[in-house]
């Protein structure tokens, strides 16, 4: 049996991982689940799961959950705020910690967890994007797997899977190119928070879905990617495939391209951490071919899309950099969200506040975390 907690249970990730956790009884068994603010969601959660360790973002809802799970007979122990991620990421039960938080707060958590010495299956990319050099440091000191679960990172991994470093030669990270990628400037300018949550392929978050909009997701992912397989930024390749089917490929020297194709279904990816080294058989819907359409792929217009264009600068100048980036677009995406700004202010406001940092080279987590705070401050003042 395989005991896991899931940070995020209420999203969009956390919810899905439970699907797969479903489907497997007999050797997945939860036993801590955090969450934000969904406290019927995570009392439904507690009742079909019953969990040793819950928690929830404020104490008023950890209250009213302990009320209604006691009345049924559910006593897991009931924390709230960050002391409650980190104990849900710290369960002594668990073996694996699912991070599906979204934003820097999966940080602090996923750093308590590595600490705890517990296998990582990451979902939290901004863990990567804000503190890339730091985590990847604290997992080898305490020899942690770092797995995986974005399915574009899942395929890279995949296709890395039995060859050597030695031979790679780029890594082509696909992107859906979101729901605009027809439109120009000037459509652009009146994109709403309503047309930009409409994904054509994929079932995600809020946040998650506005990045795939603007294609900061993509830039995220690069930066990702370049911590969780050690290359050069100049070795990793965007390239749109609005058909979703090719989750990413891996381009050795010899001319090679490996690709992973599959159903754009998050529970794939999410699978595979979890079951890692090996494959399950599931009831998941499974790519049929011969229903493909066709496979088209298109390089990215960083001219309508200047956000992965910040993301590449921010990772190669490291440092702080990709912290500022990572805030910002927190901030920027939350006020359109909000009706508080336009769409293509979304990336002004990442840059402005980029450009008013003071770099450093090398921080550490507190200046990370201080870094974090200012440029949230910063960007807000752009709204």
């Amino acid at each position: 049996m395989k005991y896991i907690s899931i940070l995020g249970s209420t999203g969009s990730i956390g919810r899905q991982t439970l699907e797969v956790v479903d489907q497997f009884p007999d050797v997945l068994q939860v036993v801590a689940l955090a969450a934000g603010r969904n406290r019927e969601k995570l009392l439904e959660q507690c009742l079909k799961h019953k969990p040793l360790l819950v928690s929830l973002q404020l104490e008023e809802d950890a209250m009213w959950l302990k009320e209604k799970l006691n009345k049924d007979k559910v006593t897991p122990e009931i924390f709230y705020g960050l002391d409650g991620l980190i104990a849900a990421a710290t369960c002594p039960e668990a073996a694996v910690v699912v991070t599906a938080l979204s934003g820097a707060m999966g940080l602090i958590p996923t750093c308590s967890a590595i600490k705890a010495k517990k296998q990582i299956a990451l979902a939290n990319k901004e863990t990567l994007v804000a503190a890339g050099q730091y985590v990847s440091k604290l997992a080898a000191v305490n020899e942690v797997q770092i797995l995986p679960v974005d399915s574009e990172h899942s395929a890279i991994w995949q296709c890395l899977n039995g060859e050597k470093k030695a031979a790679l030669r780029k890594i082509q990270l696909t992107a859906s190119g979101g729901p605009f990628r027809l439109l120009n400037r000037q459509e652009l300018e009146q994109v709403t928070p309503e047309m930009a949550l409409r994904h054509p392929n994929w079932s995600m978050g809020q946040k998650i879905t506005i990045d795939s909009a603007t294609l900061m997701n993509k830039g995220l992912e690069v930066i990702e990617a370049k911590w969780l397989f050690n290359v050069d930024y100049d070795d990793i390749n965007v390239v749109v495939h609005p058909q979703s089917i090719i989750h990413s490929m891996v381009e050795f020297g010899d001319g090679s391209i490996i690709a992973h194709l599959g159903m754009p279904d998050m529970r794939i990816p999410i699978q595979y951490a979890l079951s890692y080294p090996d494959r399950w058989f599931n009831r998941f819907p499974k790519l049929n071919l011969t229903e493909l359409n066709g496979l088209t792929f298109e390089a990215p217009d960083t001219s309508k899309f200047p956000a992965l264009a910040l993301a590449y600068a921010a990772g190669k100048q490291g440092g702080t950099a990709p912290v500022v980036l990572n805030a910002a677009n927190e901030v920027a995406v939350q006020a359109f969200l909000a009706g508080q700004i336009k769409f293509m202010q979304i990336p002004a406001i990442v840059e402005n506040t980029l450009n008013n940092h003071q770099f450093l080279g090398s921080p550490e987590l507190e200046e990370i975390l201080e870094i974090d705070r200012w440029a949230r401050q910063e960007a807000r003042k752009f709204i």
